[in-house]
């Protein structure tokens, strides 16, 4: 399989350029690559430890922490769950959500429940509450360099992403068996959230797919992060920024037989953000799509009904 030629932009030593840079990485493919990105690598070790050291728990133990009816939002949501939108087969994996600790009498708690934590795993609340926070300075840099390329005022995002409904989430896939390399871990799907960091998973297996219709291997180099479009920004912009469609695939060869961990985390809007299609977006060639005003909860709601997390 071919590789996707994403250019690694460096959140330091590409500042100025940044934003006409990731806009073109993000226009092509949907995906950027950045280095640089200021994460403590220490942190990010403990937080793979702790996130295999979960995963390990047995089972029972794992299931005190799903809470029905929440749709995923907190806690442990078990294996083979979630479904691609229009799937059949649901996603050979099982993930932990950590969201926002949101300020007493917060306007916004109907719609963000707390967060709950493992008793099992010392370190796991404050290396998970660190790591978010470092996620959070980073995506309001990458979103601040989008907007400039959007020509909107750099800090356009920052009221939109206020006390927003951002996930951390601890994916781990199983093995999968022996015979069972190129099978689908993950189905084809494009991301709910405005957009997506990612920490370099601990096996091969992201694909996106490329305008030609091809699937494309996504492998970022040692350090970095990878970053893509969701669906709210695609639809904030037009469709001008693309949501790409990408999945997980189980790698051939030995390396199908081991586990795969992965660290997403999903940048969400304030829940009562109303979706207002951008002016800079919409022309004669690229009329607006979305007329129709719909805030950020109601869309998520909507989406997670597709993806089987909410009935």
């Amino acid at each position: 399989m071919d590789l996707a030629e994403i250019p690694v932009l460096s959140l330091d030593a590409d500042r100025e350029a940044l934003p006409a840079l990731i806009g073109e990485s993000f226009r092509t493919f949907g995906f950027a690559m950045v280095r640089d990105h200021g994460i403590d690598r220490d942190l990010i070790d403990r937080a793979w430890e702790l996130t295999r050291e979960f995963f390990a728990l047995p089972v029972e133990t794992k299931m005190h922490y799903f809470k029905a009816g929440q749709g995923g939002a907190r806690g442990y949501t078990p294996f083979r769950t979630e479904v691609a939108k229009g799937a059949t087969e649901k996603d050979l994996k099982e993930f932990w959500h950590i969201g926002r600790d949101l300020p007493d009498g917060s306007p916004l708690a109907a719609t963000m429940p707390p967060n709950v934590w493992p008793a099992e795993i010392e370190d796991f609340q404050k290396t998970f509450t660190r790591l978010y926070a470092a996620f959070d300075r980073v995506g309001a840099d990458l979103l601040s360099a989008i907007a400039i390329d959007l020509g909107l005022d750099a800090r356009w995002f920052d009221p939109a992403i206020e006390d927003g409904n951002s996930v951390l989430r601890l994916l781990h896939y199983p093995p999968v068996g022996g015979d069972a390399g190129g099978a689908i871990r993950a189905g084809a799907h494009e991301d709910i959230n405005l957009i997506t960091l990612l920490l370099g998973a601990q096996e091969a297996g992201l694909e996106l797919l490329g305008k030609n219709g091809q699937w494309l291997s996504v492998a970022p180099p040692e350090g970095a992060m990878v970053v893509n479009i969701g669906d709210m920004l695609q639809r904030l912009t037009n469709h001008v920024l693309p949501s790409t469609t990408h999945r997980v695939r189980n790698p051939a060869g030995d390396r199908s037989t081991h586990s795969r961990f992965s660290m997403p985390f999903f940048l969400h809007l304030r829940s009562d953000f109303r979706f207002v299609t951008l002016p800079q977006c919409i022309n004669a060639e690229n009329l607006d799509r979305y007329p129709q005003a719909i805030t950020a909860d109601d869309y998520l709601q909507e989406r997670l009904r597709e993806i089987g997390l909410i009935a």
